[in-house]
């Protein structure tokens, strides 16, 4: 028999060696075919009596398998519960078929039946489904490179491992262990992995199979530690052990602290871990895929694994790249301004395999850029992370010059200098004298409209801007812009970049603060428009964390300076003159600013209060002084609610006037870029959750109350009253 996913070759030992090799893609994973493939080999394998044993690998060089395809999950179809627990029971069943060669565990304990030996010969990483075969073979050997990853991080996407990773692991290394590795998703390496019991050896690469093979036909006869007479789980009887009850009440606080109960999947994985650790493991494992489908079943999973990978890895592939227009080769980027972002820029450039001129008014502050990078790859060297030796090669692609002639050989210009409209186009004007016909200029500005500056340039096809978010080499969002003159070939090499430094693109509408600086002041607003109102700024930071933010507005604000925001609101004032509307937050940044010089973290206070070293103290408590504490406060779900919609009603607004034309880039774009409630799947996602009539209705409910800001656009008015949705239902 062939198969579509793998190879089976049989040796003259009768040992049947199995490579998994998915054909057009760059790594395993349990996709369609794999999944149609393998239950009808350990069928095979079970029933026929030339076949000895059975050694597990990939064909992949770049790993062994990397757990499901969540693109088949995320569009999962089933038309009954019952339906769907068959559906995820599927992989589950077969795992534990070949686990215990179709015998049953009585039979296995008692001695009356036997399995045939599996062995898994792990060369590369696995991670979900990946990890969960091979703990379902009863011996693993893994290949020793550090880099290599064994986990289970389903927890990530809304999930938990539903191939028997809930009950297998912690009978292998106990409870407390497996429930940290699962809860969090991080991964171990091979040495880890070793001294934890999750692999049982740890050899070169090239002698992954040989062992593997060599302990198959050492060991004609085997079975699970749990399928074996006298079984006991690790540090005693599981959750029927008084000892566990401290481990439950320790993991549920701690996941309930890093959750804030916002994420199903983690009390899921408790309940797993907690009823399979007192059951037989054949009863114990369907509760693990009743638990499963549930997750899958929930508007939950499915928002995260389309956002968070699906939409993810189709906008860092290039979905929004124009088609016809060739593939650029970037060599060597020129980028201009050697100041906090200049220098960021350079470094991921770097990282992404290209060489850099780093302009400035002087080689002086273009060695910023250099001193900036120099740091970070010390710091690498010094963890282990990077050998000295690849840290001075990094640093040999970076040079610094304030002469403009040093730009003429670059394939790209990023221009990275101070946001105000003159400077950008002395830059403009200049770069253009001495680059090349061909290259195409990305300015790098956070509200600046592309149209207007591209007015400075020569060949405004060849000008688009690229918004990086600070600090560049940690935030992962690029938002690109073109302007209304840029041609396809600047959206395509905007693109092609990308590609190099990883980042997850969106591409938006050339307007004032483009997408993310539209949405994020009117949240960061909204809190501040509370502590006018005698909100506690306690209340108002927890109820955002509570409710899924990274941290605080205010704390936000503190770090993005409320000098920042005071400057733009002064900008705003003067460009919109009579039109220009008044927030209600204007007294207070009058107080902090100009009165009180509490202009945020890096001028040493703001709404909270630092240290000399710039940590927080906590929450100013002067504030009062101004503005007294309400004699009744609002609930936290008051103040949630009110944090939460003002997000999604500026969102709405965004996605009406089309600065994003589609819901994929809006919750990308708000998670990655400030930290939008990953749960949710995005604010697009969540409208869709909840219905966009009741949407609809609880903004309509909340204009009433706080003011016309919370009025929704028509066209959701319009969606709500057809029913419709923004995503396709699955």
């Amino acid at each position: 028999m062939t198969y579509k996913s793998f190879s089976i070759d049989i040796d003259d030992d009768g040992i049947a060696l199995m490579t998994i090799d998915l054909p057009g893609q760059s790594m395993n994973v349990w996709n369609a075919d794999l999944m149609a493939d393998f239950p009808k080999f350990i069928d095979e394998f079970i029933g026929n009596d030339a076949i000895k044993g059975l050694v597990i690998t990939s064909g992949k060089a770049s790993g062994f398998l990397a757990g499901a395809d969540l693109n088949m999950l995320g569009a999962t179809k089933a038309t009954t519960m019952a339906e769907a627990f068959e559906g995820a029971w599927a992989l589950n069943g077969t795992l534990r078929k070949m686990e215990t060669g179709g015998n049953s565990n009585k039979d296995l304990v008692k001695g009356a039946a036997h399995a045939k030996p599996v062995a898994c010969a792990l060369n590369g990483l696995a991670l979900g489904g990946g990890l969960e075969l091979a703990l379902a073979c009863h011996y693993r050997v893994c290949a020793d490179h550090p880099k290599i990853q064994l986990g289970l991080p389903e927890s990530q996407v809304g999930l938990l491992p539903g191939g028997g990773g809930t009950q297998r692991l912690p009978r292998l290394i106990g409870l407390q262990g497996a429930g940290m590795m699962i809860l969090s998703g991080k991964p171990a390496n091979p040495q880890a992995a070793l001294a934890q019991g999750i692999v049982h050896a740890v050899v070169p690469a090239d002698q992954v199979v040989a062992q593997a093979k060599q302990w198959v036909k050492d060991n004609p006869k085997a079975s699970a530690p749990w399928d074996k007479k006298g079984y006991k789980f690790p540090g005693g009887a599981g959750s029927m052990d008084p000892r566990s009850v401290p481990l439950y009440m320790g993991a549920t606080t701690m996941a309930l602290k890093q959750s804030k109960g916002n994420y199903p999947a983690v009390q899921a994985i408790l309940s797993c871990l907690y009823e399979g650790s007192m059951l037989p493991i054949d009863t114990a494992l369907r509760v693990e895929s009743k638990y499963f489908t549930k997750l899958l079943s929930g508007a939950n999973a499915k928002n995260m694994i389309r956002t968070l990978f699906v939409n993810k890895q189709a906008a860092e592939k290039g979905a929004a790249r124009p088609e016809g227009v060739p593939k650029s080769d970037l060599k060597k980027v020129g980028v201009l301004g050697g100041g906090l972002m200049g220098s960021g820029i350079t470094h991921v450039t770097v990282k992404g395999g290209m060489d850099v001129v780093v302009l400035d008014r002087s080689v002086e502050d273009a060695q910023k850029a250099v001193a900036y990078s120099q740091k970070i790859v010390d710091k690498a060297v010094k963890r282990g992370k990077m050998t000295q030796e690849k840290a001075d090669a990094f640093m040999a692609r970076i040079t610094p010059t304030d002469n403009y002639d040093d730009l003429k050989d670059v394939d790209l210009i990023i221009e990275a200098v101070f946001e105000r409209p003159d400077v950008k186009a002395d830059v403009i004007k200049k770069t253009e004298a001495v680059i090349g016909k061909d290259v195409i200029f990305a300015s790098n500005t956070s509200t600046l409209p592309i149209t207007g500056l591209a007015k400075n340039s020569e060949r405004p096809d060849q000008f688009i801007g690229m918004h990086f978010f600070s600090p560049v080499e940690k935030m992962p969002l690029l938002e690109i812009i073109p302007g209304d003159k840029t041609g396809d070939k600047a959206l395509a090499v905007a693109l092609d970049y990308n590609a190099k430094i990883r980042k997850t693109p969106i591409v938006v509408k050339d307007v004032r603060g483009f997408y993310t600086n539209r949405v994020f002041p009117p949240y960061a607003g909204e809190a501040m428009l509370m502590i006018s109102e005698g909100v506690s700024m306690a209340l108002i930071e927890n109820a955002a964390v509570h409710m899924g933010m990274p941290i605080g507005p205010l704390a936000v604000v503190d770090e993005t300076t409320l000098k920042l925001g005071y400057d733009v609101m002064q900008s705003t004032k003067e460009e919109l003159g009579d039109d220009y509307k008044p927030s209600g937050n204007e007294e207070l940044f009058e107080l902090m600013v100009n009165k009180l010089g509490r202009s945020g973290r890096r001028f040493g206070a703001g709404f909270y209060d630092y240290d000399d070293k710039g940590n927080k103290k906590g929450l100013w408590k002067g504030i009062t002084d101004h503005f007294p504490l309400a004699e009744v406060q609002p609930s936290v779900e008051e103040v949630q609610q009110r944090l939460m919609f003002i997000q999604l009603i500026a969102t709405a607004q965004c996605y009406h006037e089309e600065v994003v034309s589609d819901p994929q880039s809006a919750d990308l774009g708000a998670i990655f870029g400030w930290g939008f409630a990953p749960w949710t799947g995005g604010p697009m996602s969540h409208i869709d959750t909840m219905g966009v009539d009741n949407f609809v209705r609880i903004a309509d409910n909340l204009a009433q109350q706080h003011g016309e800001r919370f009025n929704p656009p028509m066209s959701f008015r319009d969606k709500a009253d057809k029913g419709e949705t923004f995503y396709k239902a699955a």
